[in-house]
């Protein structure tokens, strides 16, 4: 983990009530867990590694607000994490995510029928820069958290935070969840089908991407754009939600019209 003054501003940045339960994802040997045990009413700890977490049950073992859980939590429900925690509504995830599954993780609990009210995790950075991204470097990563949650990149930390330094580098991001995703559609599942579709090729020009993407020909796929009232010509990146909106009720009207 981080040094001390990282610790505490991701804490901070938690905006920990008093009437939160916090799940921390990956504690390690918990040095955050540590800071968040002195905020948190209710704090559960999930952790995958045995050995660690026997640790930090032992650590934690005189503390009454804090229960930690082992097991891998992308094979847990949040249900049963604040079931077996003792926790309840409203949750908050704070971690210092594993990078090769850290968005894997996010989008386990925004996609959860129990959503937290918020998530701050520490990610590689080029992912946290990718879920935060504004219209002109958007992913289809930065639609599909961005329609579930509000996303702001907090801050950077550099290797030498670390003990030893990694080899990437990391960065903190917060994920405000919103009540109802940011875009009307009638089948989020089938929206999110068009955004990855229309990354399908993300260097190519729209109307190339989305027609790789849709396996349909170019001349269609224009065709869709121009009913969206979408410029064709521009990157993938430089598209909006509600962009991606428009492009998903035209390509529903052109599959209408070819039946």
């Amino acid at each position: 983990m981080a040094d001390r003054r990282v610790v505490k501003r991701i804490a901070d940045a938690a905006d920990i009530a008093p009437e939160d339960t916090v799940i921390e994802v990956g504690p390690g040997r918990g040095a955050l867990t540590d800071e968040l045990a002195k905020r948190a009413s209710r704090l559960i700890a999930v952790e995958v590694d045995p050995t660690l977490a026997v640790s930090l049950t032992e650590k934690h073992h005189g503390d009454a607000n804090v229960t930690v859980i082992e097991g891998d939590v992308l094979e847990m429900t949040a249900e049963d994490i604040l079931n077996r925690g003792d926790g309840g509504l409203p949750y908050v995830v704070v971690g210092n995510l594993p990078y090769f599954i850290g968005s894997a993780i996010v989008r386990k609990f925004l996609q959860a029928p129990i959503k937290p009210e918020r998530l701050i995790v520490m990610l590689q950075s080029e992912v946290a820069e990718r879920i935060a991204a504004a219209p002109g470097k958007m992913s289809y990563l930065s639609v599909e958290m961005q329609v579930m949650a509000e996303t702001k990149l907090l801050f950077r930390i550099p290797a030498k935070a670390f003990k030893p330094p990694p080899k990437v580098q990391s960065a903190v991001v917060r994920l405000d969840v919103r009540d109802s995703p940011d875009v009307e559609v009638d089948d989020m599942a089938a929206y999110l089908r068009v955004v990855a579709a229309g990354f399908a090729a993300p260097r190519k020009r729209l109307r190339n991407s989305l027609a790789v993407g849709l396996r349909i020909k170019g001349p269609d796929a224009a065709a869709i754009l121009t009913d969206a009232g979408v410029d064709g010509d521009q990157r993938p990146q430089m598209l909006t939600l509600e962009n991606w909106r428009d492009v998903y009720f035209a390509a529903r009207r052109g599959e209408r019209t070819d039946e």
